[in-house]
Protein backbone atom coordinates (compact mmCIF):
# COMPACT_ATOMS: atom_id res chain seq x y z
CA UNK A 1 0.00 0.00 0.00
CA UNK A 2 1.57 3.37 -0.84
CA UNK A 3 2.99 5.62 1.98
CA UNK A 4 0.53 8.37 1.12
CA UNK A 5 -2.65 5.41 2.15
CA UNK A 6 -0.69 4.63 5.06
CA UNK A 7 -0.73 7.99 6.42
CA UNK A 8 -4.19 7.77 7.89
CA UNK A 9 -3.13 4.82 9.89
CA UNK A 10 -0.89 6.91 12.42
CA UNK A 11 -1.59 5.94 15.51
CA UNK A 12 0.80 8.88 17.87
CA UNK A 13 -1.37 11.61 18.45
CA UNK A 14 -0.01 14.96 17.42
CA UNK A 15 2.25 16.87 20.06
CA UNK A 16 0.79 20.27 21.49
CA UNK A 17 2.65 22.76 20.54
CA UNK A 18 3.05 23.49 24.28
CA UNK A 19 4.74 27.26 23.11
CA UNK A 20 1.63 28.45 22.11
CA UNK A 21 0.03 27.61 25.46
CA UNK A 22 -1.42 30.44 27.14
CA UNK A 23 -0.85 28.99 30.64
CA UNK A 24 3.15 28.11 29.58
CA UNK A 25 3.72 31.04 28.47
CA UNK A 26 2.62 32.52 31.64
CA UNK A 27 4.77 29.91 33.35
CA UNK A 28 7.74 31.41 31.55
CA UNK A 29 6.77 35.22 33.11
CA UNK A 30 6.44 33.27 36.79
CA UNK A 31 9.55 31.80 36.41
CA UNK A 32 11.47 35.11 35.18
CA UNK A 33 9.85 37.06 37.60
CA UNK A 34 10.54 34.41 40.71
CA UNK A 35 14.14 34.78 40.21
CA UNK A 36 14.05 38.60 39.50
CA UNK A 37 11.97 39.09 42.73
CA UNK A 38 14.15 36.40 44.83
CA UNK A 39 17.41 38.45 43.89
CA UNK A 40 16.05 41.64 44.20
CA UNK A 41 13.63 40.93 48.04
CA UNK A 42 15.67 38.23 49.46
CA UNK A 43 19.40 37.82 51.16
CA UNK A 44 21.65 36.96 48.64
CA UNK A 45 22.78 33.34 50.57
CA UNK A 46 21.40 31.45 53.52
CA UNK A 47 17.53 31.57 52.56
CA UNK A 48 16.56 28.29 51.42
CA UNK A 49 12.91 30.08 50.41
CA UNK A 50 14.81 31.15 47.38
CA UNK A 51 15.99 28.04 46.15
CA UNK A 52 12.51 26.48 46.75
CA UNK A 53 10.55 29.30 44.45
CA UNK A 54 12.95 29.62 41.72
CA UNK A 55 12.66 25.47 41.50
CA UNK A 56 8.75 25.56 42.10
CA UNK A 57 8.62 28.20 39.38
CA UNK A 58 11.09 25.88 36.83
CA UNK A 59 8.93 22.87 37.66
CA UNK A 60 5.92 24.48 36.69
CA UNK A 61 7.28 25.25 33.41
CA UNK A 62 9.48 22.22 32.59
CA UNK A 63 7.02 19.78 33.37
CA UNK A 64 4.83 21.62 31.05
CA UNK A 65 7.69 20.77 27.95
CA UNK A 66 7.69 17.17 29.42
CA UNK A 67 4.11 16.33 29.92
CA UNK A 68 3.50 17.90 26.09
CA UNK A 69 6.19 15.94 24.56
CA UNK A 70 5.30 12.06 26.55
CA UNK A 71 1.65 13.07 25.66
CA UNK A 72 2.24 11.69 22.33
CA UNK A 73 3.16 8.13 23.36
CA UNK A 74 1.44 8.17 27.08
CA UNK A 75 -1.74 9.99 27.90
CA UNK A 76 -1.12 9.20 31.32
CA UNK A 77 2.20 10.00 31.39
CA UNK A 78 1.47 13.55 30.34
CA UNK A 79 -1.63 13.82 32.68
CA UNK A 80 1.08 13.17 35.58
CA UNK A 81 3.38 15.87 34.44
CA UNK A 82 0.33 18.51 33.93
CA UNK A 83 -0.37 17.44 37.29
CA UNK A 84 3.18 17.68 39.08
CA UNK A 85 3.20 21.03 37.54
CA UNK A 86 0.06 22.47 38.69
CA UNK A 87 1.48 20.98 42.23
CA UNK A 88 4.09 23.32 41.64
CA UNK A 89 2.59 26.74 40.82
CA UNK A 90 0.58 25.45 43.49
CA UNK A 91 3.41 25.79 46.33
CA UNK A 92 4.74 28.71 43.96
CA UNK A 93 1.55 30.68 45.03
CA UNK A 94 1.65 29.89 48.43
CA UNK A 95 5.56 30.84 48.87
CA UNK A 96 4.53 34.79 47.31
CA UNK A 97 1.33 34.59 49.91
CA UNK A 98 3.69 33.69 52.98
CA UNK A 99 5.70 36.39 51.89
CA UNK A 100 2.42 38.58 51.38
CA UNK A 101 1.68 37.82 55.01
CA UNK A 102 4.91 37.60 56.72
CA UNK A 103 6.23 41.46 55.27
CA UNK A 104 2.62 42.60 56.24
CA UNK A 105 1.97 43.41 52.76
CA UNK A 106 -1.59 44.12 51.24
CA UNK A 107 -3.29 41.26 49.55
CA UNK A 108 -4.75 42.69 46.92
CA UNK A 109 -8.53 41.62 46.32
CA UNK A 110 -12.00 42.51 44.75
CA UNK A 111 -11.52 45.98 47.43
CA UNK A 112 -8.26 47.00 46.46
CA UNK A 113 -8.31 49.92 44.23
CA UNK A 114 -5.41 48.23 41.88
CA UNK A 115 -6.72 44.83 41.90
CA UNK A 116 -9.22 45.13 38.63
CA UNK A 117 -6.69 46.81 36.31
CA UNK A 118 -3.82 44.09 37.50
CA UNK A 119 -6.14 40.93 36.66
CA UNK A 120 -7.24 42.33 33.16
CA UNK A 121 -2.96 43.33 32.79
CA UNK A 122 -2.27 39.25 33.76
CA UNK A 123 -5.44 37.63 31.75
CA UNK A 124 -4.11 39.81 28.66
CA UNK A 125 -0.74 39.73 28.71
CA UNK A 126 0.81 36.31 28.20
CA UNK A 127 4.72 36.79 27.22
CA UNK A 128 7.45 37.65 29.12
CA UNK A 129 8.31 41.05 26.90
CA UNK A 130 4.65 42.47 28.66
CA UNK A 131 6.64 42.07 32.15
CA UNK A 132 9.74 41.82 31.92
CA UNK A 133 10.05 46.23 31.75
CA UNK A 134 8.51 45.94 35.40
CA UNK A 135 10.26 43.47 37.17
CA UNK A 136 12.53 45.86 38.37
CA UNK A 137 10.16 48.91 38.78
CA UNK A 138 7.35 47.31 40.59
CA UNK A 139 7.44 46.72 44.18
CA UNK A 140 7.66 43.63 46.20
CA UNK A 141 3.97 44.26 46.90
CA UNK A 142 3.12 44.55 43.40
CA UNK A 143 5.32 41.88 42.01
CA UNK A 144 4.16 39.15 44.69
CA UNK A 145 0.20 40.26 43.89
CA UNK A 146 1.22 39.93 40.41
CA UNK A 147 2.45 36.62 40.43
CA UNK A 148 -0.09 35.14 42.76
CA UNK A 149 -2.71 36.50 40.48
CA UNK A 150 -0.42 34.68 37.76
CA UNK A 151 -0.23 31.23 39.34
CA UNK A 152 -4.33 31.44 39.81
CA UNK A 153 -5.06 31.95 36.25
CA UNK A 154 -2.37 29.45 35.14
CA UNK A 155 -3.90 26.54 37.47
CA UNK A 156 -7.26 27.38 36.21
CA UNK A 157 -6.58 27.30 32.36
CA UNK A 158 -4.30 24.03 32.97
CA UNK A 159 -7.70 22.36 34.80
CA UNK A 160 -9.65 23.15 31.37
CA UNK A 161 -6.61 21.88 29.30
CA UNK A 162 -6.47 18.70 31.13
CA UNK A 163 -10.39 18.35 31.44
CA UNK A 164 -10.16 18.62 26.94
CA UNK A 165 -7.82 15.92 27.49
CA UNK A 166 -9.89 13.64 29.60
CA UNK A 167 -12.51 13.71 27.21
CA UNK A 168 -9.59 13.32 23.85
CA UNK A 169 -8.67 10.13 26.04
CA UNK A 170 -12.66 9.09 26.27
CA UNK A 171 -13.16 8.88 22.51
CA UNK A 172 -9.98 8.23 21.29
CA UNK A 173 -8.47 6.14 23.57
CA UNK A 174 -4.79 5.45 24.78
CA UNK A 175 -2.16 4.08 22.62
CA UNK A 176 -3.12 0.74 22.72
CA UNK A 177 -6.61 1.47 21.51
CA UNK A 178 -4.89 3.98 18.79
CA UNK A 179 -2.73 1.07 17.43
CA UNK A 180 -5.67 -1.84 17.52
CA UNK A 181 -7.56 0.73 15.56
CA UNK A 182 -5.04 1.70 13.05
CA UNK A 183 -3.91 -2.32 12.81
CA UNK A 184 -7.98 -3.37 12.20
CA UNK A 185 -8.20 -0.20 10.31
CA UNK A 186 -5.19 -1.33 7.69
CA UNK A 187 -6.67 -4.81 7.70
CA UNK A 188 -10.23 -3.60 6.50
CA UNK A 189 -9.27 -1.87 3.78
CA UNK A 190 -6.62 -4.26 2.70
CA UNK A 191 -9.37 -7.20 2.46
CA UNK A 192 -11.33 -4.56 0.61
CA UNK A 193 -8.80 -3.52 -2.06
CA UNK A 194 -8.05 -7.34 -2.51
CA UNK A 195 -11.88 -8.32 -2.75
CA UNK A 196 -11.81 -5.62 -5.57
CA UNK A 197 -9.04 -6.75 -7.44
CA UNK A 198 -10.47 -10.10 -7.06
CA UNK A 199 -14.17 -9.09 -8.47
CA UNK A 200 -11.90 -6.46 -11.39
CA UNK A 201 -9.75 -10.51 -12.02
CA UNK A 202 -12.83 -12.06 -12.63
CA UNK A 203 -14.85 -9.59 -14.55
CA UNK A 204 -11.77 -9.82 -17.04
CA UNK A 205 -11.68 -13.72 -17.04
CA UNK A 206 -15.12 -13.25 -18.15
CA UNK A 207 -14.09 -11.12 -20.92
CA UNK A 208 -11.13 -12.71 -21.65
CA UNK A 209 -13.21 -15.89 -22.70
CA UNK A 210 -15.95 -14.16 -24.34
CA UNK A 211 -12.86 -12.33 -26.83
CA UNK A 212 -11.89 -16.03 -27.29
CA UNK A 213 -15.03 -17.24 -28.12
CA UNK A 214 -15.93 -14.61 -30.88
CA UNK A 215 -12.23 -15.23 -32.34
CA UNK A 216 -13.14 -18.84 -32.32
CA UNK A 217 -16.49 -18.01 -34.39
CA UNK A 218 -14.88 -15.64 -36.78
CA UNK A 219 -12.11 -17.89 -37.27
CA UNK A 220 -14.78 -20.86 -38.29
CA UNK A 221 -16.52 -18.29 -40.44
CA UNK A 222 -13.44 -17.66 -42.46
CA UNK A 223 -12.88 -21.14 -43.72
Amino acid sequence: MPDDKLNKYHYLRKQANWENLWFYQKTVVLYQMTVVFCRRFFKPYGDRTVDQMVQAARSGKQNIVEGSADGVTSTAMESNLLNVARGSIRELKEDYLDYIRSHKLILWTNEHSRYRAMQEFCRTHNRIDDYEPFFERWSDEEMANAAVTLCCMVDTMMQTYQKKKEDEFVTEGGIKERMTAARKGYRTDLHKELEALRNENAVLRDRIDQLLQENATLRSQLK
